[in-house]
């Protein structure tokens, strides 16, 4: 996979915010008129996670127009990590959203109402809107790994969790169809701890780029397979990595031959600089210190 400039990632990450801006927008207006006109209370609460939706959508945009921009005096290393904050950010309204959620529908089952009769609108609208989410959590997805953003990929989970949030709320408008009318309240605080759940993945992952998170143990493997093939390297001394925001740092102390001229030395050195940026898109940079190799005493 070709390694996407901050041009590539700011135009697809835009791409996908807008289309979900569109769709969520469309979706906020179809479930909140659906939920009102039957009086489903799940169905209103779906209304209402897409409404933070729309906002949580204008974050992604002002996450990935922030992250873009290019290093500067201030900032050498660039600008990845405030894609973390802005999933951070996002990561809170969902769970937000999903408490107020959960207690709209604990306030319902206190007082004993319920949906009793579903109109044929409300369960269109909990159709059309699952449909459309599905194709918004595969296109985010797939987008969000080619350019391995974590705001992007936050998004794509947000869409995931409202399916299974709006299949509860589809279930329950049945249900109540059928007679079942306690369902729809119950539905509705089932979609709340779905939405909260997703809140605390998202927060999880993005504060774990932000804190400088070792990369997976997968990685570092092939990480220091690729170290051990170059020639002149006698042996790994120290191997690091870290995530910072979208992109992976690799500092690490390598042993060669302390016969070597420093210029044989450096070339070594240089040679896994370069193997390991290469390796990998996600990684940004690659720091080499070289040791002289001394047999390790038992």
């Amino acid at each position: 996979m070709a390694k996407e400039s901050l041009s590539e990632f700011q135009t697809q990450g835009t791409r996908v915010s807008i289309i979900t801006l569109v769709s969520n927008i469309s979706l906020c207006i179809i479930k909140l008129t659906g939920g009102i006109l039957s009086g489903s209370s799940a169905l209103i609460s779906d209304g209402i996670n897409s409404a933070s939706d729309v906002l949580s959508t204008l974050l992604v945009l002002l996450g990935i127009s922030l992250s873009s921009k290019k290093s500067d005096k201030d900032h050498a290393y660039g600008h990845e990590r405030l894609e973390c904050i802005v999933a951070i950010i996002l990561a809170v309204m969902i769970f937000g959203s999903g408490l107020l959620a959960g207690y709209s529908a604990i306030e319902k089952l206190k007082a004993r109402e319920a949906l009793t009769s579903p109109s044929i609108l409300a369960i269109i609208a909990a159709l059309v809107s699952i449909l459309i989410k599905l194709v918004l959590y595969f296109y985010a997805s797939r987008v969000g790994k080619k350019i391995n953003s974590s705001v992007i990929m936050a998004s794509a989970l947000d869409h995931k969790s409202d399916v299974i949030g709006t299949s509860g709320t589809l279930a329950a408008l049945i249900g109540a169809k059928a007679g079942l009318a306690i369902l729809d309240p119950i539905a509705s605080l089932l979609i709340c701890l779905f939405v909260c759940r997703t809140g605390i993945t998202i927060f999880k992952d993005a504060t774990g780029r932000l804190t400088d998170k070792a990369c997976s143990p997968e990685k570092e493997e092939q990480i220091r397979s690729i170290i051990l093939q170059t020639e002149g390297v006698k042996r790994i001394d120290v191997l690091q990595t870290r995530l910072f925001g979208s992109r992976i740092y690799v500092d690490t102390e390598i042993s060669a031959d302390p016969e070597l001229p420093l210029e044989q030395s450096h070339a070594i050195a240089e040679k896994v600089h370069l193997s390991i940026e290469q390796s990998d898109p996600e990684i940004k940079h690659c720091m080499v210190h070289v040791n002289p190799y001394h047999p390790l005493e038992n």
